[in-house]
């Protein structure tokens, strides 16, 4: 697995994540995308010791798509400012089994036990938005517009409607998906330049572990957005 670099500067590196690659350690001791990046910085400018790379939010281990992450401490502040103010737009493709309707919006509450999360009256606000894009062989493509960032909250609000996602055994998928990963990337992410104020959108297409017939709809999808 090998990430992508999708852009670069003195203030920010954004990066196209693989599924099955970890953002942070956890304790299986597995090559991280933060270590990758850290050594890629190191080795590209040639910098002495340890190198600033500021870690503003995360994918899980399963699912692929679109990382930032700060280059300064500075750009690293004002980035996690806007992902607390939810002014940072994310979106997501999703495979899921069953049809769902055209268009709707999910809104709940989540909570969380260890490492899993559900839906509790006791949870934290979750909300988001979907376009179906396809159906096929009982299969949904949806495009989400993630309003909130709960812990699993795509994963989990799908799950709860009898829509579970592709090879999410945690959350009830009877399908498997390619080695281990999940039906679920993050195709956009929408945010201001820390320093020159300007919002800016990074994209990046499915991997080759989609089936051909979804991936095809995607890449057609986020070219044409």
């Amino acid at each position: 697995m090998k990430p992508e670099i999708i852009f670069e500067d003195n203030h920010l590196i954004v990066v196209a994540k693989p599924a099955g690659m970890l953002v942070q350690g956890d304790d299986t001791g597995d090559i991280t995308l933060l270590e990758i990046i850290r050594q890629y910085i190191k080795e590209k400018y040639n910098k002495p010791g340890n190198v600033y790379i500021g870690l503003v939010h995360r994918l899980d281990r399963p699912t692929s798509g679109v990382v930032c992450f700060a280059r300064t401490s500075k750009a690293a502040a004002r980035l996690s400012k806007q992902f607390q103010s939810k002014t940072i737009k994310k979106n997501y493709l999703a495979l899921v089994q069953g049809n769902v309707q055209n268009s709707d919006t999910y809104i709940d509450k989540i909570d969380r036990k260890d490492r899993n999360s559900f839906i509790s009256p006791k949870g934290k606000y979750a909300e988001l938005s979907f376009t179906k894009l396809a159906f096929k062989d009982n299969i949904s493509l949806v495009d989400v517009d993630l309003k909130t960032g709960r812990h699993h909250q795509i994963r989990v609000q799908f799950a709860h409607r009898g829509f579970m996602l592709l090879g999410d055994f945690r959350y009830g998928s009877k399908i498997k998906f390619s080695n281990q990963t999940i039906g679920l990337h993050a195709f956009s992410l929408e945010l201001e330049h820390p320093t020159l104020k300007e919002r800016m959108t990074f994209k990046a297409l499915p991997g080759d572990n989609w089936p051909e017939y979804f991936r095809n709809i995607a890449e057609s999808q986020i070219n044409g957005k």
